[in-house]
């Protein structure tokens, strides 16, 4: 098989030089069988001089290929390009006869047939290269053009696009022609979809899931259409430019690898966000979150869309912050930046620690394949951050002037970090090109530390000192101890500091008993706290009046877990201490998720991991007791699912399982039942017909997922041996879905298997490399990030995993896994080393 190419900056630049495309007329056959589909394509396009170019594709079977009329060779096609030479200057019609392969990875064109009722749908996702998959095109964002698509496709489907459909009947179906588009943006989604429809403000508006959900999307409809209602009325507030497409259709698709995608007019969330049982309100806050983040990219992404891949931040950043912004000023979820920070930001800071960090805007992208490495917590999380701190150093006004200016003067169009920031700069007299140069090209993450001096006639002062290269603009809060009950903090002043600053802060009176830096998290950066401060902190977290604060002082002692500054002891202490007490619910998962997932699981030793578990049970245990009274149902179901996850034993979990509810509430809805027999699994306290059972009782995709991870958490050689082969098949016809394969890896790896799985670590670096090569980019991320071994923790891994990167010639998307998995590891070995010193 020839191997497919990659494009790179230089050859896009190239044909955007040579090529304006015009428009693409895509006629899509969908009734051919489950393996493939139908895919006809006529470009017309204009070649600004005479040369030579090419075209992208990656067909089943190439049929035919014309231009202006005269064939061309399908033989011609070498990988996923076909060469289009002696081009003459004028006008041109390029058309292309395909069958084209169904995915099962969530790339392309995805195919799926729910269990539950059999019924199959379909759904593409383009982002990056993957258009290739479903049509013929000059795969680049720069090349910008109109759509005219036409599906055809089963009897009772309904066919949705990027603008509005009409079925033309016998099963045609015709959309709107596009304004213009980026390639990677065009989208379908086809099936016998369930279906809300609506107007808000003449804008047709629609809801889309699978026939099995239409109970769970019914139930949360009107708060999904509120949310969407109040975002759009929002963003009209800010921004200038209007709405720039004839409808918002959000679609719930099964199996999706990311959380959604901002097609312009047919936005696809992944289906998990139909709720089908109890969620808490931060649940509900983060898909709120998702659907205001998804309509910012309709002016920032679509309407303007990036020229090349190393501006991916302009997209992503920018929807981020608009996202939880906006989402705190337009609906009910008051408190997002407190998620934010306690969780998001976090995937940030990690990200940037790591090897493989780079600048939130890099230089040069060289390719596409490097591009799509970029998508992770700096692109989105610091990015974000970034330009929070931004508005706080520029001001709201100025930096929305900005903005209106961006989308004016490219408005349809492609831009640049140049553009972007000459845009921002045009309404303010600050110096945004060297405020941009400090933030968006540097990589690493600014420690902030104040430091207290004493000094004569009663006053004190305060210095904030960086380590680091950004400048700052903070906030400081000063804190003193409550003198009515001696627990609670109360905010003395909350001062605004430039760091690097000139004189340090002087303060008369005494010193108050917490000093926090970046009070209110306005910037990016790590912070220390004096040891005042510090032990006040430890002592009395859960008594500091804002939970945006507790959110900074909480990722501050995170910090030093992770820097082995402070014993992961200490903080599972200060959580048992504090988190009884805590209002916020963000806070409590943020918390106990790091607690178990890194700090039991990753940073204490086998022999240190059983107490952290009983520290974490009976931390859980008093939030189940505390909430008794109902008050708390979301509070309540967090502290039930980390007391689940953290048993040691399987006899009260059993006995929630066999009676089918948690005494005092809740009820077992499928997610728990699946998450206890998960549990039970890995403590061998059921076997395969248990499981089996189960899924009997609830055949639906989840459930599928539910039973693969338990039968591959069962602590039995014939187990492991099947999830095994499972995960790793060369056969085609077994390979496993995107989402059985990531369910399968998540059951595979437990700590309590250690001398089980020991054989395994060296078979992954082996059989992992193929499984990438063979299956693409998708897998091979979640092969990297799901089926790692990062339960073994030592020397030996990292050895075969360096190895690995050195010897094993891993595909990129591989390879940026690995490495910061090892990277993961090795912080590990360095926290238990810190601690056992």
């Amino acid at each position: 098989m020839t191997p497919m190419s990659v494009l790179t900056r230089d050859e896009a630049q190239t044909r955007a030089r040579l090529l304006e495309v015009e428009r693409y007329t895509v006629d899509l056959d969908l009734t051919r069988g489950p393996d493939t589909f139908g895919s006809r394509t006529a470009i017309t396009f204009t070649a600004r001089t005479a040369g030579d170019t090419f075209v992208e594709l990656k067909p089943a079977e190439l049929h035919s290929v014309t231009l202006d009329g005269r064939d061309l060779d399908p033989a011609a096609l070498d990988g996923n390009r076909l060469a289009l030479t002696g081009l003459t200057e004028g006008t041109h019609e390029l058309r292309v006869d395909a069958a084209m392969s169904y995915s099962h990875t969530g790339e392309g064109m995805h195919r799926f047939t729910d269990p539950t009722d059999g019924e199959t749908y379909v759904y593409t996702q383009l982002f990056m290269d993957d258009i290739q998959r479903v049509f013929a095109a000059f795969d680049q964002p720069d090349l910008k053009s109109r759509f005219d698509l036409t599906v055809t496709a089963p009897e009772g489907w309904t066919v949705l696009a990027n603008s509005v459909t009409e079925h033309l009947g016998e099963g045609r179906w015709q959309a709107a022609t596009t304004p213009l588009l980026s390639t990677y943006l065009v989208a379908v989604a086809a099936g016998p979809w369930h279906s809300v429809r609506t107007e808000h403000r003449g804008l047709p508006l629609g809801l889309h899931c699978r026939r099995s959900l239409a109970p769970h999307l019914d139930a949360d409809a009107d708060e999904l259409l509120d949310i969407t209602r109040a975002c759009y009325d929002r963003y009209h507030e800010k921004f200038s430019e209007p709405y720039p497409f004839d409808s918002y259709d959000q679609a719930f698709v099964p199996e999706f690898n990311a959380g959604a995608m901002e097609n312009p007019g047919l936005v696809t969330f992944r289906d998990e966000f139909v709720y089908r049982s109890a969620v808490t309100d931060t649940e509900r806050q983060t898909r709120a979150m998702v659907i205001a983040h998804e309509m910012a990219h309709m002016w920032f992404g679509d309407l303007v869309t990036l020229k090349w891949w190393d501006d991916i931040w302009l997209n992503e950043s920018f929807a981020e912050y608009m996202g939880y912004q906006t989402l705190t000023e337009a609906t009910r979820f008051a408190d997002t930046w407190v998620d934010f920070g306690i969780s998001r930001k976090n995937w940030g800071y990690e990200a940037d620690q790591r090897p493989s960090t780079h600048p939130v805007a890099p230089e040069a992208v060289e390719d596409t394949a490097s591009a799509l490495l970029n998508f992770d917590g700096i692109s989105y999380a610091k990015g974000a951050s970034a330009l929070r701190q931004l508005v706080t150093w520029l001001g709201e006004k100025d930096f929305l002037a900005g903005i209106n200016t961006h989308f004016a003067r490219h408005k349809f169009g492609n831009a640049t970090l140049a553009d972007f920031i000459d845009s921002l700069a045009s309404g303010t007299e600050r110096d945004v090109h060297a405020w941009a140069d400090a933030w968006l090209r540097t990589t690493g993450v600014d420690t902030l530390t104040p430091h207290v001096t004493a000094a004569d006639g009663g006053t004190w002062t305060l210095t904030v000192d960086r380590t680091g290269s950004r400048p700052h603009r903070i906030a400081v809060g000063l804190y003193d101890r409550d003198l009515a009950d001696g627990r609670t903090f109360v905010l003395r002043e909350r001062v605004e500091a430039d760091v690097p600053g000139g004189e340090p802060l002087t303060f008369r009176g005494p010193r108050p008993a917490l000093i926090v830096p970046n009070d209110q998290d306005l910037t990016y950066a790590k912070i220390r706290l004096d040891p005042a401060s510090e032990e006040a902190a430890l002592r009395g977290l859960s008594g500091v009046p804002d939970p945006l604060t507790r959110a900074v002082l909480w990722n501050a002692l995170r910090d030093m877990v992770r820097d082995g500054e402070l014993d992961p002891l200490t903080y599972l202490h200060t959580a048992e201490a504090h988190l009884p007490e805590e209002t916020d619910l963000a806070l409590v998962q943020g918390v106990l998720a790091f607690a178990h997932t890194q700090v039991a699981d990753h940073y204490s030793t086998p022999e240190q991991r059983p107490a952290a578990l009983s520290l974490i049970t009976s931390l859980c245990e008093t939030l189940i007791r505390r909430t008794e009274d109902g008050d708390h149902p979301g509070l309540r179901l967090t502290a039930v699912r980390h007391l689940i996850d953290a048993a040691q034993h399987a006899d009260v979990i059993r006995g929630w399982y066999d009676s089918g509810s948690v005494p005092g509430g809740p009820e077992l809805d499928p997610e728990l039942r699946w998450r206890i027999l998960g549990r039970m699994s890995v403590l061998g306290a059921v076997d395969d017909a248990v499981i089996e059972a189960e899924l009997a009782h609830d055949p639906s995709a989840t459930g599928q997922e539910g039973a693969a991870r338990c039968h591959a958490a069962l602590p039995d050689p014939q187990a492991k041996a099947a999830a095994w082969d499972a995960l790793f098949t060369d056969d085609p016809g077994r390979e496993l879905s995107n989402y059985l394969f990531t369910a399968t890896a998540q059951g595979f790896w437990q700590p309590e298997q250690a001398d089980l799985l020991r054989g395994y670590v060296s078979r992954y670096f082996t059989d992992v490399t193929a499984l990438a090569e063979r299956r693409g980019p998708a897998l091979a991320a979640a092969a990297g990030r799901y089926a790692f071994p990062s339960t073994a923790i030592g020397a030996e891994t990292l050895r075969l995993g360096e190895q690995c990167l050195a010897e094993g010639d891993p595909t990129p998307a591989l390879r940026r896994r690995l490495t910061d998995q090892l990277d993961d590891l090795e912080r590990a070995l360095r926290v238990r080393a810190a601690a056992g010193s």
